[in-house]
């Protein structure tokens, strides 16, 4: 039997929190750890109780964000690190981040993005590829035809901070990073219409 993962939550909404923990409880497989309602002491837990995952919302890390995060993924390497979002965040601080996790998403969609995180880290050696899903062939499709993330989440009816987990999950399973290099490989495998 595979050992729990242990999650620590950085968070200031009790709600969000006791959500996140009925979530994981349900999804089996995670231990959550007890959260913390702000940043201040989170690099002695990290140190402490060295957490398999950790998410935070963006919002508690003082400016700039994208260098803390940094640190951290220095200092704990194989621990993913998610982004809680609410409220809105500039792309290049939400790009320093393993996974974003849209407090507006499905039960289900929250166990496998956390499961993919933690799963990606430690095999992350591994260049194998993944099948993609069949939302994330509709945003490919919307890249490829050159439409920006603001107006794919439009289209699609989803948030933005939606669609730009699903960028990053296409590049991870496929392997490209380019816009140019996406439009492609959704021609190629006759994804584009």
């Amino acid at each position: 039997m595979r050992p729990l993962l242990s999650v620590l939550v950085v968070e200031p909404s009790t709600i969000v929190i006791e959500g996140l923990k009925v979530l994981l409880d349900e999804a089996g497989g995670f231990n959550m750890l007890a959260p913390l309602h702000d940043a201040t002491i989170l690099t002695e837990r990290l140190h402490s109780q060295k957490p398999d995952l950790l998410i935070i919302n963006p919002a508690l890390l003082a400016q700039p964000v994208a260098t803390h995060i940094n640190a951290i993924a220095r200092q704990m390497p194989n621990m993913p690190i998610v982004a809680l979002v609410y409220q809105y965040f500039s792309p290049q601080i939400l790009q320093s981040f393993s996974a974003l996790l849209d407090i507006c998403e499905n039960r289900a969609h929250v166990a496998s993005l956390l499961g993919d995180c933690c799963n990606r880290k430690t095999d992350e050696v591994e260049t194998e590829n993944y099948e993609l899903t069949e939302r994330e062939v509709d945003v490919l499709v919307l890249l490829a035809q050159g439409f920006s993330s603001k107006e794919i989440a439009d289209q699609l009816n989803i948030s933005i901070h939606t669609v730009n987990t699903h960028r990053k999950n296409i590049t991870h399973k496929t392997g490209i990073k380019s816009v140019a290099g996406l439009a492609v490989y959704a021609t190629l495998h006759n994804f584009s219409n």
